[in-house]
């Protein structure tokens, strides 16, 4: 019985020749995650271990990005936590205010990541970087810790769904709309504890960008990671920001998915999810009348540098409408300071946006664009939960950055084509 990318991953990883799914195995770690949320419990766990050291200062990683900059003095003394650690530690991937970007963007950007590396992270987005043909996950601050003293970790393999993707992707359609077309499609729970395999033709077609947008989501569909084939594009955006050389895995061809999905990405239409779930979705021509108070463009699935782009394509000689608040936030310092230097953030402060340092804040309901009480905000996050971007009665519709940046111009959720 042949084994999956996922499995082949694991298996090298623990020593063996082969794995099945549902078998346990303990795993040797690349990388080692947290932030200024997840870090702090695992401080904690660690040092009850009674170990004065880390497993290794260069595979560990902090980055402060959900509170920080400090929102207040419990994200101030979050933020004190883990760089007192990190000092003590000697930790070398530190990242603070400054260099900092949101997690999810920052890691690939900086090489920390390439294909072929088993990644755990004390957020439940770490299955990110399966774009690169790494096998990533999140993980409780517990395991983080134990991670940190020993660089180790205990898996049961998963089990795998295949998604064959062909052709490509139309004008305004992004990797968003695939990932929130396939939630809808399988649902929330369709891929519980399973891995989503993306190969195929149509891979060849996503933009990195695309691609880490589309395995950031994968927990949004119960997944345990999300991870793409390797190609020519995946080797050359690992070469451009890694010295390390890459690992390739490919499935067997006798690998065993208990299903398999064919996506024609040309049929992809603009989607989005409606409260309160993820996989409550709805084509952009079914979505009716909605009018919103906030859009947010920006977050680890679409602060990349081409979702800046699409937004101020559509943005640029327009204005947001009256009464509704444009959030942008580049996910990371390079992005800021390419999106400067090429005019996007001109394009973005004429339309009557604003744009804000790197920072998970308004994602998770933490600072820099709260809801109130009946709000609705287009954002281009990966969440829509109850009461997740403020008050309980708000709302979230989850959406790419070009129909984030069409519905800021017409204050309700609105088709891109329509205002181009």
């Amino acid at each position: 019985m042949g084994m999956t990318m996922t499995q082949k991953i694991l298996a090298a990883h623990a020593g063996l020749d082969h794995v099945e799914a549902g078998q346990l195995i303990l795993v040797n770690l690349d990388r080692v995650l947290g932030n200024d949320i997840t870090s702090p419990v695992a401080i904690r766990e660690f040092n009850k271990l009674g170990i004065d050291h880390v497993f290794d200062k260069d595979k560990v990683t902090m980055v402060m990005d959900h509170f920080a900059p400090n929102k207040d003095i419990k994200a101030a003394t979050q933020c004190k936590m883990c760089r007192d650690f990190c000092n003590e530690k000697e930790v070398t991937h530190f990242y603070d205010v400054g260099q900092m970007g949101i997690e999810h963007a920052l890691l690939p950007e900086k090489g920390l990541v390439v294909s072929g590396d088993v990644v755990i992270g004390a957020d439940s987005h770490t299955c990110t970087y399966g774009a690169l043909g790494a096998f990533s996950t999140g993980v409780g601050s517990t395991d983080m810790a134990c991670g940190m003293a020993i660089g180790k970790a205990w898996f049961k393999v998963p089990s795998a769904i295949k998604f064959e993707l062909k052709g490509k992707l139309n004008p305004y359609i992004s990797g968003k709309d695939v990932i929130l077309h396939i939630i809808g499609m399988i649902g929330v729970d369709g891929a519980l504890y399973k891995s989503m395999e993306f190969v195929g033709e149509g891979v060849s077609s996503l933009s990195m960008s695309d691609r880490l947008t589309m395995t950031n989501m994968a927990i949004e569909a119960g997944a345990k990671n999300g991870i793409f084939a390797v190609d020519e594009q995946t080797l050359a955006y690992v070469a451009e920001h890694s010295d390390r050389k890459p690992v390739i895995y490919t499935a067997d061809e006798d690998a065993v998915y208990e299903e398999t999905y064919v996506i024609d990405l040309s049929e992809i239409q603009s989607t989005v999810a409606f409260p309160h779930l993820p996989g409550n979705t709805r084509t952009i021509d079914n979505v009716g009348d909605v009018k919103i108070d906030q859009v947010v463009i920006g977050s680890c699935t679409n602060g990349f540098y081409r979702d800046m782009e699409e937004a101020a394509a559509i943005l640029k000689g327009k204005k947001v409408a009256k009464n509704v608040r444009a959030i942008i936030i580049p996910a990371t310092q390079a992005i800021y300071l390419k999106a400067m230097e090429n005019g996007l953030l001109k394009t973005f402060i004429e339309a009557g946006c604003i744009v804000s340092t790197p920072t998970c804040g308004p994602c998770l309901g933490g600072h820099m664009g709260i809801l109130a009480a009946g709000e609705r905000a287009v954002s281009t996050t990966n969440r829509n939960f109850v009461g997740r971007m403020g008050h309980p009665t708000s709302e979230v519709y989850l959406a790419s950055p070009a129909v984030a940046a069409a519905s800021a111009i017409t204050g309700k959720i609105t088709d891109p084509k329509e205002v181009m």
